[in-house]
């Protein structure tokens, strides 16, 4: 397993995948799993149903985790985009 430049509350840019040129910050670094959670990105909805915690119920935003070779540290993405 190779080491993850990318630790929690970086701001990263997503280079790959359905959210790709989207950027955020790092919420939780998951390094057995090799994922990433960041904030604004894989959005996905998730229903709550009632209960007596959630008397009405309701769909609730949930990021959801991806790969960490779909993301890379925006600084460094810049200063590569810059040099060429």
């Amino acid at each position: 397993m190779a080491k993850a430049n990318i630790k929690k509350n970086d701001v990263v840019f997503v280079i790959a995948g359905a959210d790709k040129g989207k950027s955020g910050k790092v919420l939780k670094v998951d390094p057995k799993k090799q994922r990433v959670i960041v904030e604004g990105v894989a959005v996905r909805k998730k229903t709550i149903r009632r209960s007596q915690a959630h008397p009405n119920g309701g769909i609730n935003d949930l990021e959801m985790p991806i790969h960490i070779s779909n993301v890379m540290a925006e600084e460094r993405y810049r200063a590569k985009r810059d040099a060429k």
